[in-house]
């Protein structure tokens, strides 16, 4: 007899931090967005996330464990190419800046990643926002591997959806063996609200943070799907493993249901989810 697909939030140990699972890492990772904690041993690594919407630095100790997280809203990035050199490295330097205030620390190095499908020039100038802003060393890498440093996956389907794109890796034995993206995310879902309700692009994405939960499910359901669509296509031949939802995207209520039944599988969902793929890229400076 067959079961139908089902929805968890996982709880699955870390080993950055072997004595909490993900789910308490993250909530950890939630309380210092803005209010820092203490950290354990002076060896602090840093990551900065270029995203679509936002640009996020995450500060994490010697163990991986969150210590500071801040963001700056920015449409610098599109897609993982950045489209406004000035405004990216300003974002950048701002954050480290508040982070070195905050820390008491000078921080040097930092790691940051790309769409898994942007080109090396692109991915270049990630770096060189980096490095214009103040960071000596930089360290890169895709998106979807920076989401599983934080989650530990070792069989399943990790999928990172960012503002502009879905991006899917596959997992087995701990080793990435298939990686791909697609476009499709926050921002296609804020282009469908927007022409359902009439309204512009940031109205509608403050009104679907700020109205009553699943109040505009059934006009998102396509949009959901269209990522679903993404995942099962992405994923062929992978059938037998679950799937694992990374990234702010999908965190409406609801959403994680609907790829679960359209992909006819397990999908696990995880606490701040939109902080999963900005503390693994943290947890993988050097």
């Amino acid at each position: 007899m067959s079961h139908p697909p089902t929805v968890t939030e996982d709880m699955t140990m870390t080993a950055h931090a072997p004595h909490r699972g993900v789910h308490e890492v993250l909530e950890l990772a939630g309380s210092v967005f803005g209010h820092p904690r203490s950290p354990d041993g002076a060896d602090l690594r840093t990551g900065v996330d270029l995203g679509t919407a936002t640009c996020v630095v995450t500060v994490v100790d010697a163990t991986g464990l969150p210590v500071w997280i801040d963001a700056i809203r920015t449409a610098a990035v599109r897609d993982g190419v950045v489209v406004d050199f000035a405004a990216a490295s300003a974002a950048a330097t701002t954050l480290r800046q508040r982070a070195e205030d905050v820390l008491g620390v000078e921080l040097s190095t930092a790691a940051t990643a790309y769409p898994p499908c942007v080109g090396e020039a692109e991915s270049r100038a990630c770096r060189f926002v980096l490095e214009s802003a103040g960071f000596d060393e930089v360290t890169l890498l895709d998106e979807v591997s920076a989401a599983n440093h934080a989650l530990q996956v070792i069989d399943g389907v990790v999928v990172d959806v960012g503002g502009g794109s879905t991006g899917v890796g596959i997992f087995r034995g701990g080793d990435l063996t298939e990686l791909d993206d697609r476009p499709g995310g926050g921002h296609h879902l804020d282009l469908i609200l927007s022409g359902a309700l009439g309204v512009d692009i940031a109205e509608a994405e403050q009104r679907k943070r700020e109205e009553p939960d699943d109040a505009f499910a059934a006009i998102l359901h396509p949009g959901f799907e269209r990522i679903a669509h993404n995942i099962a296509d992405l994923t062929r031949g992978a059938d037998d493993l679950e799937v694992h939802l990374a990234g702010g995207a999908l965190m409406y209520p609801g959403a994680a249901q609907i790829i679960s039944a359209y992909l006819h599988r397990p999908v696990h969902t995880y606490p701040h989810a939109q902080l999963i793929t900005p503390l693994g890229i943290a947890q993988s400076s050097t």
